[in-house]
């Protein structure tokens, strides 16, 4: 076997066999498992517990409002209660969380009264509760006014309308409707993922790289090895890893789904959908299209793609950085301009998904350095095959200078020490002849 095998090998199985791959190659799907069956069961659970008001209203706008939502009003007589009787009342009287106190309106106008309410809360009003009543009272506000002015309230609310736009996308086979807002969740947790694996296995690259030269381990193994095989052995080594273990994560995530689904924990159609993702009849129609319109084939493959792809054009450049440095405080120099292509892509994400075909999101899906997270979050709305092979190739490109670039710094870094390195240093490195 081949040196640059042997590295490989060696990085492989030393991370798989180690306690850490094993519990996070665990705990990954039982953290998405989580995120299916936690929300459901947290709202079940959570619902807002009644609370109870006393009210002082001398506006007379909420007369014949017994509760506003979960909230339950009593009311206080306001001839006998002024504003400061109803808050000694409201401490004598044990049951109640607050006072909802409306002044009297000046001149019919409903507007003073929305601008002098007061509540005093007794045991924290939630949020919900104060939202409500706000809201309620609003309109009631309203159509006090409308009534001053002469117009029916209820020739008002038949008038309005709502409008929903049905939104479709052209295909081969004519038109089939889309869901924008699961395409954009959809290219916003691809784009994650790339994000966050890219960070996580090339940071391992860099952190073996650091501490092989300072242990001087590096030095036995040179002597045996190529600096630069030893460089693309880490990095195939540490991709196989993260390649095994999202595989993992996939399939232990499908079963913990299924099961959930299967346990009853889930709601009829979810769990029809779990169990049979033929069976969309459950979901609403634009949502069940987008998942037939949607080429999932495609969007594997390119997140796989993307995904390697990403991880070794930076793990070649971490590499270099690590071989650069004696230690990772040193590495902050060089960090700053290797990651910024990847979080300007990810700040920028929501300008992405909104306008996926637009020159800002074209050109980032282009670029190697941030193409990885651009295209995976335009591919759920559908990219010209000329765009994606231009993306593909250059990405390919960009792996190939950038692992040049890396092993022209990693030979002569990994083994120089004691002097911190500057980039006209670097220069000098990549300049210099083998």
């Amino acid at each position: 076997m081949s040196p640059f095998l042997l590295v490989a090998q060696r990085e492989f199985l030393s991370r798989v066999r180690k306690k850490t791959f094993l519990l996070m190659t665990v705990l990954g799907p039982l953290f998405f498992g989580a995120l299916v069956i936690v929300p459901p069961l947290l709202s079940s659970m959570s619902e807002e517990p009644e609370q109870r008001l006393l009210v002082v209203d001398h506006s007379f706008l909420l007369v014949g409002t017994d509760h506003i939502g979960n909230t339950l009003l009593d009311y206080l007589n306001p001839e006998e209660f002024s504003e400061e009787q109803a808050i000694e009342a409201l401490h004598s009287k044990e049951p109640f969380d607050g006072l909802l106190y409306l002044p009297a309106s000046q001149n019919g106008d409903p507007d003073f009264i929305l601008r002098n309410v007061r509540l005093y809360s007794k045991n924290d009003v939630s949020m919900d509760a104060i939202r409500s009543i706000e809201s309620t009272l609003e309109a009631m506000a309203t159509e006090e006014k409308l009534k001053l002015r002469g117009v029916d309230p209820a020739l008002v609310a038949q008038a309005q309308t709502q409008v929903a736009i049905k939104t479709l996308d052209f295909t081969e086979n004519g038109t089939e409707e889309s869901a924008l807002g699961l395409k954009m969740a959809i290219g916003f947790g691809a784009g994650f993922f790339v994000y966050i694996f890219t960070f996580l296995y090339a940071t391992q690259i860099m952190r073996g790289v650091i501490e092989e030269k300072t242990s001087r381990i590096v030095e036995v193994i040179v002597s045996s090895v190529k600096p630069t095989q030893l460089m693309l052995g880490k990095i195939l080594g540490i991709a196989s890893v993260g390649l095994l273990q999202f595989l993992v994560w996939v399939v232990l995530t499908a079963l913990i789904v299924v099961g959930i689904a299967a346990s009853g924990l889930l709601s009829p159609d979810a769990a029809e959908l779990a169990t049979n993702p033929a069976a969309t009849g459950g979901l609403p129609s634009e949502i069940s299209g987008t998942l037939s319109a949607l080429n999932v084939p495609l969007l594997l493959s390119a997140f796989l793609f993307y995904f390697l792809g990403g991880y070794l054009l930076y793990g070649a450049l971490f590499a270099a950085v690590g071989a650069a440095v004696d230690s990772e405080t040193d590495t902050q120099q060089f960090m700053l301009p290797l990651t910024m292509p990847l979080v300007i892509t990810f700040v920028v994400a929501t300008q992405i998904v909104e306008d996926p075909n637009g020159p800002l999101a074209y050109w980032l899906s282009i670029i190697p350095f941030s193409s990885p997270i651009a295209m995976m979050m335009r591919l759920p709305f559908g990219v010209p095959w000329a765009e994606l092979a231009l993306s593909l190739t250059l990405l390919i490109a960009g792996f190939l200078f950038t692992t040049w670039l890396a092993g022209r710094i990693y030979r002569i870094g990994i083994l120089s020490y004691g002097k911190k390195v500057t980039y006209s240093q670097l220069w000098k490195w990549i300049r210099m002849k083998p």
